[in-house]
Parts: structure tokens; C-alpha cells; sequence
């Protein structure tokens, strides 16, 4: 099978899923996060910042 995301992207998603269960993770408005969803997509757009191996956002 072959992987979507880099190392370095997993990691940081793996990063903010941990904020996110901790109930730490914010929004851009500085939103508490509740949707998994949502936490998932702010670790991959952190990741593409980052410049991590990460396919372009869909619009």
C-alpha cells in the first residue's frame, strides 16, 4: 500500500490529534476544536507549512 503523507506530516498530525484529545487544540479564531475532522486538516496544513510531503488542499 502506498503512503499519502510524509514522516514529517503523520508526525505533526500526530501532534495535533494529541491537542486535540487533550482539549487544547485552537481554531484560527481561537476556537477550542471538537471536530476530528477539523484537527486533522489544521495538522496537515501545519505540515504543508512546514513543508512536509503532503497533497495540495482540495477546493
Amino acid at each position: 500500500m502506498k503512503r499519502k503523507y510524509g514522516p514529517k506530516a503523520q508526525e505533526k498530525v500526530e501532534e495535533t490529534m494529541h491537542e486535540f484529545k487533550r482539549g487544547k487544540l485552537k481554531s484560527g479564531s481561537g476556537r477550542t476544536v471538537t471536530n476530528k475532522k477539523q484537527a486533522i486538516a489544521i495538522g496537515l496544513s501545519e505540515a504543508r507549512k512546514a513543508g512536509a510531503k503532503v497533497p495540495p488542499k482540495k477546493s
